[in-house]
């Protein structure tokens, strides 16, 4: 490829090192169809004859079969994807394929593969998040009416509808959505044309093999076109934002089906035993989930530093990017895969979630804004209420314990109205604000989800 400049054949050891066959020989296909195009728009502006044009493309797509049936194996001395594809189209066309690379350097001819390539994939996830989705919502509603304990600093706060749980889940989920198109739209412009990185003295026609791409438009800068890895920046925010939030969920999941909690319910077939202590059931699946959170966290640090120091334009550093995206990639996709049906399957014990709450203390907000509702200023009506659960504790009672003259002794400010304020359903129905844990504020935020899933499915067909 480069003999003209050089005296002497390249190393084995070298060879070896620098070669990313390992990497990109799995990019084929989308290095063919980025071929395809520039070929047909060498045709177009009669950089090369329309027939030799045709040949090349019969050879391409030749060559894309003899890689799918396992015929054409590539060469470590050819380095990468491109060259060993490039060299299988002169072997069979002669000088006809050596026209292949005109106006093009390999710079761009990778840039416009991994950007193929990446948004053939966002696609995928982008199903595999719209079935999270969906599960998340069919969950919020068959749990809807089930009352379960909400937590602050892991301590037992205030009674929520499980639905309302379920929602907070889909709300951080929808976010990482909206952050997967942005990666999507970050991949709507094409590298080809951007050459080494000056562009070229040829008559290129950009704007043509954008189109043919199923890009919008032509990169802006050729300098920027082959130095910039902000589109793999994009879809890495995304990743690590989405397996945090899958570390949460699973730590939650971890902690409520314990012995302890024990009123969430994991099926048993995403669940593993001991290899010693028979009665053991390991949420194994939720703490692997948890694990490779780290890896994807990673993969993205691996890349911010590798860009942070590097000069413009093309080094050859950003060879490397393609080993944490391709990782990353590999990991978001099984964690979908095996997060959908898990939760698809996850139930909720109500009786058992009621039996954690039946001392009442999740009911002290409701007393104290009881208190507020006639008039006394929040602070004191704070402290009153802290007081009164002091005292409680004390004679080992609950607020559900307590009798009506207790309540006139412990709170002389509390009539006859709070009484049927204090029970788990009431306190849930009467939390009624906008976003709030109410049955129906949740009906609406199934409702709003829905449309968002929706908007979100047309969103990645355009």
């Amino acid at each position: 490829m480069w003999k003209g400049r050089f005296s002497e054949n390249t190393a084995q050891a070298v060879q070896k090192f620098t070669q990313s066959l390992d990497l990109d020989w799995g990019l084929a296909s989308y290095d063919i169809d980025g071929s395809i195009a520039h070929a047909r728009m060498l045709g177009s502006v009669g950089l090369i004859p329309a027939d030799e044009a045709r040949r090349i493309e019969d050879g391409l797509n030749r060559i894309r079969e003899e890689i799918a049936s396992g015929v054409l194996v590539p060469t470590q001395e050819l380095e990468d994807v491109h060259m060993n594809i490039e060299s299988r189209l002169i072997e069979l066309l002669g000088p006809t394929g050596a026209r292949l690379h005109t106006g093009r350097s390999r710079n761009d001819q990778v840039a416009v593969t991994m950007r193929l390539f990446l948004r053939d994939r966002l696609r995928h996830l982008a199903s595999g998040m719209e079935a999270l989705l969906a599960v998340l919502l069919e969950r919020a509603a068959r749990h809807r009416e089930i009352i379960v304990p909400g937590f602050t600093h892991l301590q037992q706060a205030q009674p929520i509808s499980m639905g309302h749980y379920w929602m907070a889940h889909f709300t951080a989920f929808s976010r990482d959505c909206d952050r997967l198109l942005f990666a999507l739209e970050s991949l709507r412009e094409c590298p080809l044309g951007a050459g080494a990185l000056a562009g070229s003295t040829l008559p290129l026609n950009r704007e043509m093999t954008a189109r043919e791409l199923g890009f919008a438009a032509p990169t802006r800068n050729s300098l920027d076109t082959v130095a910039q890895r902000d589109y793999m920046a994009d879809y890495h925010s995304f990743a690590v934002t989405f397996a945090t939030h899958c570390s949460r969920l699973a730590e939650d999941f971890v902690i409520y089906s314990s012995r302890e909690f024990g009123w969430l319910l994991l099926p048993d077939a995403f669940c593993t035993g001991s290899s010693m202590m028979p009665q053991k059931k390991n949420p194994d699946v939720l703490e692997l989930l948890r694990g490779k959170t780290g890896q994807i966290l990673g993969h993205f640090l691996d890349l911010l530093v590798t860009l942070k120091g590097l000069p413009m334009t093309y080094d050859r550093d950003l060879q490397e990017d393609k080993r944490g995206l391709q990782a990353s990639l590999k990991t978001v996709e099984e964690m979908l895969a095996v997060l959908v049906p898990l939760l698809s399957a996850v139930e909720v014990d109500g009786e058992k979630a009621a039996e954690g709450m039946n001392d009442g203390f999740l009911l002290a907000t409701d007393v104290a804004e009881y208190l507020v509702a006639k008039g006394v200023p929040f602070r004191q009506a704070h402290g009153m209420v802290g007081g009164l659960v002091k005292e409680c504790i004390a004679r080992k009672k609950g607020l559900f314990d307590l009798t009506r003259d207790e309540w006139k002794k412990l709170l002389p400010e509390a009539g006859e109205d709070l009484l049927p304020l204090l029970s788990l359903r009431s306190a849930v129905e009467r939390r009624n604000t906008y976003g709030g844990t109410a049955f129906g504020q949740v009906a609406k935020q199934i409702e709003d989800g829905k449309a968002f899933l929706e908007n979100f499915r047309e969103s990645v067909k355009r």
